[in-house]
């Protein structure tokens, strides 16, 4: 009769440095409650959480009015019947793909600051035959990281243009043709207007929003520049940290110049298949700022159906409001460079932007 040996490959714990770049390669297993994960998590990291939201309350109550103790044997009553749904669920995490973990299979484990619980769940798949990683401080030392991408050199380079200039269109063309780029507004899941969030997804909390861009940053920062639409600090309700949107404020900025009655063309169409319902909604949310007239002409104008007409008051609001953002930056003239474009046509402002920009023109090999 064939006898089965479990044998260790010894845990290895990590700094977030290597754990970052083995990530690349295998499967993360954040190991923290539902709750935390859904809250903001590392980019492509699987949840296999060792408590549930409630049990680890259970526990963490029991740590601060008991003691260590008695929490760690709370803890265990909770380990202990979960212990095969643990391995089962790790199994099927890393069978998929299954080219990405060749045998031995390898996991990277991380919890809040690198203690019990990922300590707990990397001795059950080490026991079971996992290589295990974990890394040294958790996703506390991520997030620690993450911070620090804000505050580095990046070459930045600005795409701007009024509302409905196709900029989002041109920085897609970048990354076609090899440039780097960060799509804040992919990455905010808002479009940053105020009908920005129409057929978007639920925008993500705050600091999963920090944690996206970070990643962004990363992969972007071995490039010879790196091209962004010009933004306002707030895209819908995330908020570009401040010392990253302060570095884009000093940056070179392409403006794409293109008539009214392109833009408004541009933005009649993209917008116009969206509910009515939605469209009033998005109007009543600036009504202060539009003003009380504007605001009741242009929900009048989509109650009629004319949406060309109503997004005649909103790009004539936005065409102020950005003109105002643009030129209210230190040395606005020495960064500022003008490209005279006369509609929004993607490959005709591509082959204008490498007149302007000889950047355009290196070969990168970026790729995210």
């Amino acid at each position: 009769m064939a006898i089965h040996y479990f044998y260790s490959l010894a845990i290895r714990k990590i700094d977030i440095e290597a754990f970052l770049e083995l990530s690349q390669m295998h499967h993360v297993l954040d190991v923290r409650s539902p709750g935390e994960y859904a809250h903001a998590h590392i980019p492509n990291a699987n949840n296999l959480p060792l408590f549930s939201d409630e049990e680890r309350k259970k526990v963490g109550t029991a740590y601060k009015q008991q003691n260590r103790e008695t929490a760690i044997k709370i803890g265990l009553d909770f380990f202990g019947p979960n212990m095969r749904n643990i391995v089962e669920k790790a199994e099927k995490i890393t069978t998929e793909p299954a080219t990405r973990n060749p045998p031995p299979r390898t996991v990277l484990i991380h919890c809040w600051r690198g203690g019990m619980r990922s300590a707990g769940v990397a001795w059950l798949l080490d026991l079971y035959g996992f290589k295990v990683y974990t890394l040294i401080g958790g996703y506390k030392a991520y997030r620690y990281w993450v911070l620090q991408q804000f505050v580095k050199e990046y070459p930045f380079k600005i795409i701007g243009g009024y509302t409905g200039s196709g900029k989002t269109l041109l920085l897609h063309k970048l990354k076609e043709k090899g440039s780097a780029i960060i799509d804040l507004e992919a990455l905010a899941k808002h479009k940053g207007s105020a009908l920005g969030g129409i057929g978007q997804e639920v925008q993500p909390k705050q600091e999963m929003f920090e944690n996206l861009l970070a990643e962004a940053l990363s992969f972007a920062g071995e490039a010879t520049a790196v091209y962004l639409e010009d933004e306002s600090q707030r895209i819908g309700n995330m908020q570009i940290p401040m010392a990253l949107w302060n570095a884009m404020r000093n940056s070179p900025v392409y403006f794409f110049d293109i008539p009214f009655e392109e833009r408004l063309n541009y933005l009649t169409e993209e917008y116009s298949v969206h509910p009515k319902e939605q469209l009033v909604n998005a109007v009543t949310r600036i009504q202060k700022r539009l003003g009380g007239l504007e605001t009741k002409n242009a929900i009048s104008f989509l109650l009629e159906d004319d949406h060309k007409e109503s997004f005649r008051i909103l790009l004539k609001y936005y065409d102020k409001y950005y003109l105002k953002g643009l030129y209210n930056r230190e040395n606005a003239d020495g960064l500022i460079r003008k490209i005279a474009a006369g509609n929004v046509n993607t490959e005709n402002n591509f082959e204008l932007l490498k007149k302007e920009d000889d950047t355009v023109f290196t070969e990168q090999t970026w790729e995210k």
